[in-house]
């Protein structure tokens, strides 16, 4: 019963240009809360990164939670080349010392290419009784390159990890979101940070869904 409700949760948050695939939450985990916490976009793309990095901070700031973006937090040079494990050692420090307590990072995972047919299904015709017909209106198929539509989705992904005194930066939850393209589009990006609260709501992480009075 719990894996058809969970089923029907992800069907439930699919829309247009983004759509969750898969949902992990540490086990020994029931409900976190953060009281601050670094939002981190990684994407090559800078004005995709303030886009998603600010509209996130804001939906924390509706909850009542203090977060900050990377970009007002990391030294604008520090993405300029690969960072070594002793710095990244030291920047988790650093949040310590300004009492962050959580990291929710986000990143890019790869790409990959689909087809879809480029007739809408109202426009088929499902009155060919006889195999010639049915034939001869789909044959184009095999040499139409128009036939199929060419797009690219893309699977993003949002890590929550704690940031604890005298203990690893242990993993939270981590979801994959498949987006389409453009990723840069602001209502991708919209819809995006939608689903990520919305799972992480389900999931009693930091975010909590409005009692009804």
């Amino acid at each position: 019963m719990k894996t058809f409700f969970w089923t029907f949760f992800l069907l439930f948050l699919s829309c247009n240009d983004a759509e969750i695939v898969s949902s992990w939450k540490n086990p020994d985990i029931v409900l976190f809360d953060a009281y601050k916490v670094l939002v981190v976009g990684m994407t090559p793309s800078p004005e995709a990164r303030l886009q998603f990095e600010t509209k996130m901070t804001d939906r924390f700031t509706q909850q009542g939670v203090e977060a900050m973006r990377s970009i007002d937090l990391f030294d604008i040079n520090f993405t300029d080349a690969k960072r070594t494990d002793k710095e990244l050692d030291e920047v988790e420090e650093r949040l310590l010392d300004k009492d962050f307590d959580a990291i929710l990072f986000t990143k890019i995972l790869g790409s990959e290419n689909r087809q879809s047919l480029s007739r809408k299904l109202s426009e088929l015709d499902r009155n060919n009784a006889r195999f010639k017909d049915d034939y001869l209106s789909h044959q184009n198929i095999y040499y139409e390159d128009e036939y199929y539509d060419q797009y690219t989705v893309y699977f993003v992904e949002t890590a929550l990890y704690c940031i604890c005194v005298d203990k690893e930066r242990d993993l939270i939850w981590r979801g994959v979101i498949e987006v389409s393209n453009p990723i840069e589009a602001e209502d991708t990006i919209e819809e995006y940070v939608d689903l990520v609260v919305s799972t992480m709501e389900h999931e009693d992480l930091i975010f909590r869904k409005e009692k009804e009075k």
